[in-house]
């Protein structure tokens, strides 16, 4: 039996946002490297189609009926806004530092927020909103002291990413109310296949070995991140699970410095302790509003 799911449903939510945050911050750091070597348009189509790949052992072993997703719509409007928004984000890749680059994306939990009480009807919980600033607050004093302009109108592209990856989270959360995590996941490796496709092929270059190999990787831990976030939407309210976004700042840190050589500073650690405390609390919280339910 799943360990996570001896847990209180609220906390199971929280824990898979957390396992989603670190697969998809490592699986940036990976993507990082291979956008350093190939162009990025492409890198996102196969990105996206080896992920494909991934699940088709599973797709295989349980039906082509297992995954017909309740309206192909939905996932095809999922499909095109995400697209967007990874166009813009894979625009900024190589340009950013990853630290920075998880900072900037951190304005999406606060478009989550706002999205989920105006459009999915969720509660409007002040112990939410406070988490989140003070996380904000922690991801403020880690970036502020090293906002140089170096990444220059890459930053804003980075930003204009945000509102996207936010539309594209809160349909996800509508279609787990009728689809289940791995449809989900498929359908969006498919539609985002799809999509990438035309802007993949002006530039196309066959990758060498050794970036065919970071490319699975990819496609392994960007599969295994979406499960792990479709399931957090669909065991708590998706504003729930946004404050722990930024623990991946602790990650993206981590990765930076072992790979990119980016050393953090003694203000990366003091916002990291601001972040901690602000997701401790909030799991807490989350945990007792559980048992009062």
């Amino acid at each position: 039996m799943d360990p996570i799911a001896r847990l209180p449903r609220a906390v199971q939510g929280v824990t898979y946002a957390v396992l989603s945050g670190l697969l998809l911050v490592s699986l940036n750091a990976v993507m990082r490297l291979v956008t350093q070597t190939m162009d990025v348009y492409q890198a996102q189509f196969l990105r996206y189609l080896l992920g494909l790949a991934v699940m088709l052992p599973f797709i295989l072993r349980d039906g082509l009926a297992a995954y017909r997703p309740n309206g192909v719509a939905g996932q095809a409007w999922r499909g095109v806004v995400h697209t967007a928004g990874l166009t813009l984000w894979f625009t900024a890749l190589p340009h950013i530092p990853l630290a920075d680059l998880t900072a900037l994306g951190f304005t999406t939990p606060i478009f989550i927020m706002i999205g989920a009480i105006l459009f999915l009807g969720e509660r409007s919980v002040w112990q939410r909103w406070v988490a989140a600033g003070i996380g904000f607050v922690g991801v403020i004093v880690v970036v502020a002291p090293n906002l140089t302009g170096t990444g220059g109108f890459y930053n804003l592209i980075m930003l204009a990413s945000a509102p996207l990856f936010a539309a594209s989270f809160l349909i996800t959360k509508a279609l787990t109310r009728r689809d289940s995590p791995q449809v989900i996941v498929v359908w969006q490796s498919i539609t985002v296949s799809l999509f990438s496709l035309p802007m993949a092929w002006p530039g196309w270059a066959w990758p060498e070995a050794y970036v065919w190999f970071l490319l699975a990787l990819c496609g392994l831990l960007g599969s295994l991140g979406h499960l792990c976030m479709t399931r957090a939407f669909a065991l708590a309210d998706i504003s729930a699970s946004q404050p722990l976004k930024f623990l991946d700042l602790i990650w993206s840190a981590f990765y930076g410095w072992v790979i990119f050589a980016e050393v953090p500073s003694s203000t990366t650690f003091a916002g990291a302790m601001v972040i901690f405390a602000a997701t401790t609390w909030i799991t807490r919280s989350e945990a007792r509003r559980a048992r009062k339910t």
